[in-house]
């Protein structure tokens, strides 16, 4: 806790609505609802306006048509809501290098660290002078609150609404929360404020006065001891300039229950290449594929596959979300189906997915009719890091390599040195399986024949190549020599 309200929060009004509203002068005044359109789409965003016939976000979009017939209801279009945060952001940005968004309409800013104020009176002009700044660049208000804390600052900006401000004075935080509802506080959710309105505590006040043993006894150490802070006013956690994305995901609610295995099938793949596209985006990939599956009794489930390393190519994304739809029992319908990754990084390790192509038949032909390599599984993995090399036509361009550790005639086996996610050292004799998934060099080391599935613009999806490793003084961080019929010609 400060002993100043130097910590702000802007939560914008209805952002999305009244940035339709902003967009199209035609709607100034009236009730606007954005939302899925469908019968079982959901309500965004409500105007002020809509939210007085009891249209509220969340809310599914029949019950509020029902509500407010004479709405224009509205399908999102983030690419402009995106654009004017940007604006907005850049505002918060000039008071502090301490800014934490939250969403596109929600962030805090920390005034100390930008040096725009240190005190009550400072705090409230920098607000003002926000405030009018955001109506000024794009139109649009925005409520902010000022405390001395995140949470506090949250309460107080949600109390501000709509286009307001307010100031929480260190010293009495007790005393405004007191009468306030205990869903007033961060982490209080319908299940919790219905478990502690069954033990007679509806405000925070009466969770202040049961006390942290008590609250314990009831929801657990961990909450309990969160809940009862709280309720004093303690929050002592800073303003994060950056918050790292924790997961990337899409998912669609459909209008019929689907029923049709090859349909799902499709869904689930649309779902796939729409979420890497996000994820290429954001500059991110990941290494752990979530399925989530809402059936038609409302039961959701999710399931997850945790790949070797992060990712962002589309094939790797649908081959798993594939595997994790074959365990779902979907005969009854499905209503809802979504694809996300996480365990996020800033990298793509390609080489560590080979294990996601279908294993060939033992011994069987490659596709040009030269011999296949056996792998059923991988167990270790050469380095695949993309090099610049551009020398020799057969050096082939290539993004992965995997091996079969045992079970196998001619299987490689390490050389004795630790096992690596990155990297592994073969012996001569070994066959190395590589699977195409980007522009860059293969690197490995290893003698034998390497079998290529080419998978990159300009060759033919799923063809499968094998060339012959002839170097045994190969080192890990050199490009990979493929001798053979290259895809562009013979080495």
């Amino acid at each position: 806790m400060r002993a100043a309200p130097t910590i702000l929060h802007l939560d914008m009004d209805a952002f999305y609505a009244s940035v339709e509203q902003a967009s199209k002068p035609s709607l100034r005044g009236k009730a606007v609802i954005v939302g899925g359109l469908g019968p079982r789409g959901v309500v965004a965003t409500a105007s002020y306006e809509a939210r007085r016939f009891g249209v509220h976000s969340a809310m599914p979009m029949g019950q509020a048509r029902r509500l407010c017939p004479n709405g224009a209801y509205l399908i999102p279009r983030f690419t402009l809501y995106r654009q004017v945060s940007d604006v907005v952001m850049a505002l918060l940005r000039e008071l502090s290098p301490l800014v934490e968004p939250l969403s596109l309409d929600e962030a805090f800013v920390d005034l100390e660290a930008g040096g725009v104020a240190f005190d009550s009176r400072g705090a409230r002009e920098t607000g003002e002078r926000l405030r009018a700044d955001i109506r000024a660049a794009t139109g649009l208000s925005g409520s902010v609150g000022l405390a001395g804390s995140k949470m506090l600052a949250k309460v107080a900006s949600e109390e501000a609404k709509p286009a307001g401000l307010l100031l929480i004075e260190p010293g009495t935080e007790r005393e405004l929360l007191a009468p306030m509802s205990v869903r007033t506080l961060p982490g209080v959710g319908p299940a919790t404020g219905e478990h502690l309105r069954r033990a007679g505590i509806t405000t925070v006040g009466e969770l202040a006065e049961a006390g942290e043993d008590e609250l314990v006894r009831m929801v657990g150490r961990s909450a309990g001891a969160g809940l009862y802070r709280m309720a004093l006013g303690l929050d002592d956690r800073p303003v994060v300039a950056e918050r790292d994305a924790k997961s990337v995901s899409v998912e669609d609610t459909f209008d019929v229950d689907l029923h049709d295995r090859v349909r799902i099938r499709g869904e689930v793949q649309r779902l796939a290449d729409r979420c890497v596209r996000r994820l290429r985006d954001s500059g991110h990939s990941g290494r752990t594929i979530v399925l989530k599956v809402r059936r038609y009794d409302f039961s959701t489930l999710t399931r997850s596959e945790t790949l070797r390393g992060p990712t962002d190519d589309p094939a790797v994304v649908r081959e798993a979300a594939a595997r994790l739809l074959e365990g779902v029992d979907t005969t009854g319908g499905v209503r809802l189906l979504g694809v996300g990754v996480s365990g996020l990084a800033d990298y793509t390790q390609e080489d560590l997915f080979a294990q996601s192509l279908a294993a060939e038949p033992d011994g069987a032909d490659g596709a040009d009719g030269t011999g296949g390599t056996d792998v059923a599984d991988s167990a270790g993995r050469t380095d695949g890091t993309a090099g610049t090399d551009g020398a020799g036509a057969g050096a082939v361009t290539a993004g992965a390599a995997d091996a079969e550790a045992e079970g196998a005639p001619g299987a490689a086996e390490p050389s004795g040195e630790p096992e690596q996610a990155s990297e592994r050292r073969w012996t001569a004799g070994s066959d190395v399986r590589h699977a195409v998934y980007g522009p860059g060099w293969v690197q490995g080391s290893g003698v034998g024949r390497v079998t290529v599935r080419f998978e990159q613009p300009g060759s033919e999806p799923g063809r499968v190549r094998t060339f012959r490793v002839d170097d045994p003084e190969l080192e890990p961080s050199d490009p990979l020599p493929l001798v053979g019929d290259g895809p562009e010609g013979r080495s």
